[in-house]
Parts: C-alpha cells; structure tokens; sequence
C-alpha cells in the first residue's frame, strides 16, 4: 500500500526503493548484488522488449544468441575493452570439479564472443551486412548496487552488427540510437536528449559512443540507451577481413547498441509520485480496472462491470474486474494507484442507473463521468491518449524548467545541483577530470538535435568556465546514476 512509500521530498533514493518493492516490481536476491523481477515488473519488461524488437526487426535485424561464457583470450584481444570492464568482471576458473585450462568471463557485453564467430562468417562483401541482436543477460560485479538501476545481474538486448564501409556503420550507430529516442519518447514518454558523448565517457573499444539522456524528478541525469561505432577496432582484434566488391581485402566495420532493464528504473524516476507508479498507458499491460461498488443488487453490478471489461478488450484495451470483497473499494483504489494502472473505473448501482461510470486518471487523479453506452471504448482511448502525451508533456516542461545555463563555475556549481546545466568546456580530458572531482557532475552528452543546439546556441564559441580556455561549443553537465 501506499502509505509505506516514504515521500520523495524526505528521501528520494528510499522513495525509490520502497516504491519498487511496494508496487512488488522487484526485490533483493540472496545472491550478492542481483535481483528478482518480480511479475509486476517483469510484465513491464516485456511490453518494452515487444515494441524495441518490433522496431528492430522493421530496421532489417534479427535476433540470435551467443554463449555466456567468453574465453579469457577472446576478451585479452581488445586491449582498451578489457581495460575497461575488467574490474568489473566475474570469472570461472572451475568447471566439473576440475581447473579450467583457460579462465571463462561471464559476458560482461559480447563484442568479444560475437566477433569469433562473424570472421567464420565473413570472407566477402556479399556476406555484409550482418544485422544481429541478442536479448540476454549480462553480469558486471557492481559494488554499489540498486535495484533495476544498477545490478551485478541484468537483462538487455545487445545489437551487434558488421559493415563494409565506415559510412554505413555510421550510419546504423545513428539510426539506432533514433530508434532508442522513439522508444523513449513514444512509448515511455520520457523525453531525452541525443548526442555523443566524450572520449572519456565512451563505450570502452569505441571510436564513438551516442547516448540518450533522461532527467529523472530530482534532477539527475539517466543514460537510457547508448549507440557505438567500433570503427575496425574488434575486427582487427579477432582478423575478421573480407573481400570488397574492388576485389582488396579490408577489415570490417563495426557497431553495437543496447539498453536494459534500466529503463525501468528510469520509467519510474521519470513519472511516478508519491502515491506509487505511474505507468503510461503503452507500457501498461493492464490499462483499466474496473472495481464495482458493491451495494443493492451486487450480480447486476458486477454483470455491467463485466460487460465493460469485455467491450474494452474487444477494442483492444486491456481491462479486468477486481469483485473481491475481502478489500473495501478505498483500500483498491490505493493499491491499484500503487499499481500504476493508467485508468480506474468505479460502478456502483445509482451509476448504473444514470447510465454512466466514473473514470479516474492515474495520472492526474482527476475523474470523469463516462456514459455507459457503445461509445465507451472511444471515450477510455481517448483518455489513455491523453494520459500518455500528457506525462511526456509534464516531463519536457520539468526539464526545461530544470535545465540552467551557467558562465561562471561559482554559478555552475550552484545551478548543477538542481539539474542539468549547459556550459562551455574547452574541451580536455583534464578539465573534464576536475570538474568531476569537484563538484561529481559529468559531461551526459554533446547534443547533436536541432533544436536543442539552435534553442541553447550550442555552437556558440566561448569561454570555458574551469579553465578559462576558449571553447567551441556548450555541453550539458549534469550529476547522474
């Protein structure tokens, strides 16, 4: 219920959790570091995965799988991508009672286990492109750990794909990682921003790395999917070369791309309050629940809430019957509020006899007498679209009204507590470094929209406010998760 929720206003980080477990999302594993995705969460997990694999699909791709395990000389190939996730990698070094003969990684990412295979699989660019995607699991031993946000354990899909030219590698990096920003904008209604991201926060073995980045209600920062151009640095690793149509060898090129359960994470930091979640109505695998009041006459009610509930499935609107009375309807309609479910609708017998229900938003809690004909469906549809852009709407307006620009880093400093900011940076590592060890914000992305460039003046040369360096462009700092 609702009342174990402690208020975003008092702890934000135990709003979070308590939330999670509330709504029965996910829970703590015995097992260090993972988590149980509990149904409630796991369902959300599954509309996410049936509209991202949609969308892939229709872009050419298709779905394979890779082993778990990744032989330690495959991963020793790439030399700044095990640099980079060594420290976080689990390792067996036992198998079947014995010793192994060579150590096995537990697949941090599979760039490795992936590029084995596709050198026996490429000799020509006739074999070009491969356009693979991977749903899996992956494990990264993370000592800090929170649920959904960042687990030694977690489900993602990996896209893993080969090219003949940079060109065309560059432009599937950038074709992904729209096809992330559509997903987050359309579906989770979580307006983000793309960009690229620095050589020091890029994908460890990149040449390149996109990023979307969220604003979650307290003003940090949530990278929601990432987009990389490998360049021909994993080919060469693994001497995957092909013949081109000009009849010379070349080394492929390559990109990969993924998000992961993450998103719930951040779907629930993006919209939901104090009363439980908020889910937009395209991520809601139950849309509607009608709970009949029952007084007078119970069968007739619960036979016209019944009679709703089959009229919105039959349009495509999933919705169910909560009759039970062992609850009062009070205590449902705080635990379905706790649910998220997008729309609440309450019948009782003097509803029924003015032909009409109640229809109340989770999303704003506001209610609306709804006329109890065959005109119904069209209205709930009307009302979840409604819903849907309206939390995308409330998440672009708290953004923007979050976002600061900042000339001075006394300012900057300030102002980056309380959300994004945009700022000149001269463009060095160095002053990239100290920034963050001064004041924990990061550089989240160089913002490659339109309209965020024209509307900040991104371009705009000036002054970096650390260094006092010149700059070229603004950049959007932010603290983050």
């Amino acid at each position: 219920m609702a009342d174990k929720i402690t208020s975003r206003s008092q702890d934000y980080s135990q709003w979070y959790i308590d939330l999670v477990r509330s709504a029965k999302l996910a829970d703590y594993s015995d097992v260090r570091g993972c988590m149980v995705i509990r149904p409630n969460g796991y369902a959300i997990w599954e509309k996410m995965q049936a509209a991202l694999d949609r969308m892939f699909k229709e872009t050419g791709h298709v779905n394979a799988y890779f082993p778990l395990f990744i032989p330690e000389s495959y991963i020793a190939r790439e030399a700044e991508h095990i640099e980079g996730f060594a420290p976080e990698c689990a390792v067996v070094t036992h198998g079947g009672g014995e010793e192994l003969a060579e150590k096995l990684y537990v697949r941090p990412t599979s760039e490795t286990i992936i590029w084995a295979s596709y050198k026996k699989w490429i000799q020509s660019y006739r074999d070009l492109p491969i356009l693979i995607n991977q749903w899996a699991n992956v494990v990264r031993w993370e000592m800090r750990t929170r649920l959904f946000l960042r687990t030694a354990e977690f489900l993602w899909q990996e896209g893993h794909t080969a090219h003949a030219t940079r060109q065309e590698a560059s432009e599937e990096v950038l074709r992904m990682i729209g096809i992330y920003k559509q997903f987050a904008e359309e579906y989770m209604a979580m307006p983000v921003i793309m960009g690229k991201k620095t050589d020091s926060e890029k994908f460890a073995g990149a040449d390149e790395t996109y990023c979307i980045e969220a604003m979650m209600q307290d003003g940090k920062a949530l990278q929601a999917g990432t987009s990389h151009h490998l360049g021909q640095n994993f080919a060469k690793a693994f001497d995957c070369q092909f013949q081109t149509s000009e009849g010379k060898l070349d080394y492929v090129w390559a990109t990969s791309w993924g998000v992961s359960t993450r998103l719930i994470g951040a779907l629930i930091m993006a919209h939901s309050d104090d009363r439980g979640l908020v889910l937009p109505p395209k991520l809601a695998t139950r849309q509607v629940v009608i709970i009949p009041i029952l007084r007078g006459d119970k069968t007739a009610v619960i036979a016209e809430a019944d009679s709703i509930a089959l009229a919105l499935n039959k349009y495509g609107i999933p919705a169910f019957v909560d009759a039970s009375e062992q609850n009062s309807p009070g205590w449902k309609f705080a635990e379905y509020e706790l649910q998220g479910i997008p729309i609440r609708i309450e019948l009782g017998p003097r509803d029924i006899a003015e032909k009409k229900c109640i229809a109340a938003r989770r999303d704003t809690l506001e209610k609306t007498d709804l006329a109890l004909d065959n005109t119904l469906p069209l209205q709930v549809s009307e009302i979840l679209r409604q819903i849907q852009q309206s939390l995308f709407d409330k998440a672009l307006r708290f953004r923007t009204e979050n976002t600061r620009e900042a000339t001075t880093f006394e300012a900057f400093k300030t102002a980056v507590e309380k959300g994004f900011v945009i700022a000149h940076w001269d463009g060095t590592a160095e002053t990239e470094t100290k920034i963050k060890e001064e004041t924990k914000a990061t550089i989240r992305v160089l913002p490659s929209e339109d309209d965020y460039i024209s509307r900040y003046n991104m371009n705009e040369p000036g002054i970096c406010i650390y260094s006092g360096k010149p700059s070229a462009q603004k950049v959007i700092f932010a603290k983050a998760y």
